[in-house]
């Protein structure tokens, strides 16, 4: 619900007796307002005082000119010298706004007809209307010469000019330069005003507040190979294998070699500007700077037609084809089988199977490197794995895995070039005590380096 009085008049009457020919002036407000004999004009009545229970259901009263609203308790008041707003939240959840602008006792009904008497300030114009006196205009104001005259409704105010305040009587230059900062870097003040200067390495934009980067490398580039322009500055930089020198400008040649030791996986060569990695013989360099080995096998293999060709890290061997000696026999590739129609093969591991491997030097211990695994598994039989030979100096562990595998491993660090060869014997025993045996003969070649 909202009721509300929007307008207020001050009416000036006057009257006419016909017996004693006297004039006699008397006022009427409208309603919601009364007559004010001190400051002569017409004020608003606060109903929300003088009027019990103005407002039922819980609503709260607001004095309004002239009237008053009924609002909602949660309802926001918003006022100011020229309006006040009520915000009241409807039933559908929205906030409706209500201004007015209050009513000027100042400002005559436009009734031509009377005489009006307007507020000092103001003046009777020819539509009998209260209009303000504008003293800055007439020059009947009193500011000093120093000072600004700026109208006001019904009066004048005496400023300082921009750049001035307002001291006593005195009008005192402003230093901007105390306030909240006017420029970007640095302010200088001067009487009414101020400038701005910039850092070095910045010059004043356009608005001559902001400070904007010079860009040295556009204007006149002092570097010997690169220019960055920074913010107030610059920096040089040189190309890949050189390095500023102490004047910061000039670019000298880096020795990338005597950097780090590790730029290259073998050996470095620094030259103008750059560098290069080699490696040693039977490797090749990869991605710039890692060595990878050749495979002699397949590109100059130079062994005979009864030899095979195995290649290591950093070289390559040939070995024979039919590695068996007697009394066995090769039976397939690599193996080699003593028969048991030979009395010599009794005493003799039933087969004898030949591999080959290489590793790195200097690997990493303990290291698994060969598994070994019976082939044939024969019911009810028990496996036994050993080093028969070649693990004179301890560098090796055989470690059974599974009833019919086993793991060797390094467990002493190994330096090529180097050959190595262990018998790795897997013993075969059921429940009749039938015993036979098997042996791999694993070659290893230890490279010479560690990669």
């Amino acid at each position: 619900m909202l009721t509300a009085m929007f307008l207020a008049a001050l009416i000036l009457i006057t009257v006419h007796s016909q017996e004693t020919e006297e004039t006699i002036t008397y006022t009427q407000c409208t309603d919601g307002y009364e007559w004010d004999p001190v400051r002569q004009r017409c004020k608003d009545i606060d109903e929300c005082e003088i009027v019990p229970d103005a407002c039922k259901g819980g609503m709260k009263c607001v004095n309004h000119y002239g009237g008053y609203l009924c609002l909602p308790r949660t309802a926001q008041i918003i006022v100011n010298e020229r309006e006040e707003a009520a915000t009241a939240e409807s039933a559908s959840g929205r906030n409706n706004v209500i201004r007015r602008t209050p009513a000027d006792p100042h400002r005559a009904p436009p009734n031509p007809t009377h005489q009006i008497q307007c507020a000092a300030g103001y003046e009777q114009s020819d539509h009998n209307v209260c209009q303000d006196i504008d003293e800055c205009a007439t020059g009947t104001h009193n500011c000093r010469a120093d000072q600004v005259c700026v109208n006001l409704r019904g009066s004048f105010s005496c400023q300082c000019p921009p750049g001035y305040q307002k001291r006593g009587d005195q009008c005192v230059d402003i230093d901007e330069c105390t306030l909240p900062p006017y420029c970007h870097h640095r302010c200088v003040n001067t009487p009414g005003s101020y400038y701005c200067q910039c850092n070095a390495g910045f010059q004043l934009a356009s608005n001559n507040h902001t400070c904007v980067d010079i860009n040295e490398c556009d204007a006149n580039n002092p570097c010997a190979q690169q220019c960055y322009n920074i913010l107030g500055s610059f920096i040089c930089q040189c190309n890949p294998g050189f390095e500023l020198s102490s004047d910061r400008i000039n670019c000298e040649d880096t020795d990338e070699c005597r950097t780090s030791s590790y730029i290259c996986q073998y050996q470095c060569v620094n030259e103008p500007g750059k560098f290069s990695c080699v490696c040693p013989e039977g490797y090749q360099v990869v991605g710039g700077r890692t060595c990878q080995d050749i495979n002699e096998c397949e590109t100059t293999n130079e062994c005979r037609e009864d030899e095979i060709c195995w290649n290591y890290h950093g070289g390559f061997r040939c070995y024979p084809r039919n590695p068996c000696q007697e009394p066995y026999v090769l039976t397939s590739e690599n193996r080699c089988v003593c028969p048991v129609s030979n009395a010599i093969c009794r005493e003799l591991p039933y087969s004898v199977v030949y591999k080959y491997m290489s590793i790195r030097s200097d690997r990493t211990v303990p290291s698994d490197i060969f598994q070994i695994q019976a082939t044939t598994i024969y019911p009810n039989t028990i496996n036994t794995f050993r080093i028969k030979s070649g693990n004179e100096n301890g560098e090796f562990y055989l470690r059974q895995t599974s009833a019919v595998s086993a793991m060797l491993v390094l467990v002493k660090s190994l330096s090529g070039p180097r050959e190595h060869i262990v018998d790795l014997e897997m013993l075969t025993v059921n429940s009749l005590n039938y015993r036979t045996s098997s042996v791999l003969r694993l070659t290893i070649i230890v490279g010479p380096y560690a990669f």
